[in-house]
């Protein structure tokens, strides 16, 4: 779990995040989005996908990313646990 708190740190991959939870995107459209460099985006989705909260898929050259949602549920459902009971 350090390593989703760790990918979720940083304000570039949150943006990167929210840009996927609109549509799946490649790597290309994500990195017109930030006033960085290519490579910088793509080490950015890989500390995402390590993670578990993008999915990449090759299609032909390009690679699309998704969100993975079942990684955010399964660590609310982990937070959630220490919501105090009244």
């Amino acid at each position: 779990m350090n390593i989703l708190f760790k990918a979720l740190n940083d304000e570039t991959r949150r943006g990167i995040l929210e840009l996927l939870k609109k549509r799946d995107m490649s790597a290309g459209e994500i990195a017109e989005q930030f006033n960085i460099s290519k490579p910088s985006i793509s080490h950015h989705l890989d500390l995402l996908k390590q993670a578990g909260l993008v999915v990449a898929n090759k299609d032909g050259q390009f690679i699309h990313y998704s969100i993975n949602t079942t990684v955010m549920d399964e660590m609310l459902k982990w937070m959630m646990q220490f919501k105090s009971k009244k």
